[in-house]
Parts: structure tokens; C-alpha cells; sequence
């Protein structure tokens, strides 16, 4: 988490205590390398085992970066809340096949319970390769705080849980 750039002590304690080792943030192997209340950007070197049979960056890493770095985005604006994905849209535009992706996020809507975001993926060269979507439920406060992980995030049912 070095070499992390605006956001304020609070947001970067936040981000330090939502990515201990051993999640799939760790293992997609990406980097945050900005984040802060307007804007949340990462960048990720494309490996061998990023790429799909056609030896482009497979669609699910696209998504996998787009929707954990538009969910750190609804983090950044809710520090003190615990947020899980309810709706991600992306469309591919381009493919890329090697170098360092940069993904990036900003809020474009809020209310007392979502936040919805916008992301885009560009390759080394600027070309846009996918953008996206993603809409954000605020879970119902709990005794275990704030953040993914907590009691609230489990409570809940987690990102993975079925939504009403």
C-alpha cells in the first residue's frame, strides 16, 4: 500500500484494514494506487494466467477489477458503512493483451442507502478496454461497525448473498 496517493489518513486507514493478505483482491494481484472520497484507481500487471484462451485479459478480470475498485470507491464515500455490490453492468470495448491495466472509479449518485459508481479499465496506451457500472446497497449499522467483514457484512450475507 505504498505509494498510495490523495484520500485523507482516515480513507487509507480504511483501505488498510478492508485488504489483509489472503483475499481475492490479493490474489488478482492488483495495486491501489489511489483513494480517496472522489476518485479510487489500481493498476495491474497482466500475467499469464490473467489472459483467456484467446491470450487476451479474460472478461472476468475486467469485472473482478471494475466491481472491487467501484466498491472500494462506495467505501471511500462510506467509511463508516459496510457496502456489497446489488447491480454491475460493464461493457468490453477493446482487448489488451499485455503490459498494466489502470482501473479507476468515481461516484456518480448517492442516497441514504446506495451509492452508485462509474469505472473504466484503459491498457498502458490510453485505449479504453471495458467501462462499467455498479450500484452499492449501505447495510443496516451494527454493534461490529462499518466496513466489509464486520458483523454488519455478515449479517447480511455478505457479496455473494442472494439479494431481496
Amino acid at each position: 500500500m505504498e505509494n498510495i496517493e490523495g484520500g485523507s489518513e482516515a480513507h487509507l486507514e480504511l483501505l488498510k484494514a478492508s485488504s489483509p493478505k489472503g483475499t481475492f483482491w490479493d490474489h488478482v494481484g492488483g495495486e491501489v494506487t489511489e483513494f480517496g472520497p472522489d476518485r479510487v484507481a489500481a493498476a495491474l500487471k497482466i500475467e499469464a494466467h490473467h489472459l483467456n484462451m484467446l491470450g487476451i485479459l479474460h472478461g472476468g478480470v475486467h469485472a473482478a477489477l471494475l466491481d472491487s475498485i467501484m466498491g472500494l470507491m462506495a467505501m471511500a464515500v462510506r467509511p463508516l458503512e459496510a457496502v456489497v455490490t446489488t447491480n454491475l453492468n460493464l461493457h468490453y470495448l477493446s482487448s489488451v493483451r499485455k503490459g498494466t491495466v489502470t482501473v479507476s472509479a468515481e461516484v456518480i449518485h448517492q442516497s441514504r442507502r446506495m451509492v452508485t459508481t462509474q469505472g473504466y479499465v484503459h491498457a498502458e496506451d490510453g485505449t479504453l478496454c471495458a467501462y462499467g457500472t455498479g450500484t452499492f446497497r449501505v447495510l443496516e449499522s451494527s454493534a461490529g461497525g462499518g466496513n466489509p467483514g464486520t458483523k454488519a457484512a455478515e449479517d447480511s450475507g455478505g457479496p455473494d448473498a442472494s439479494r431481496p
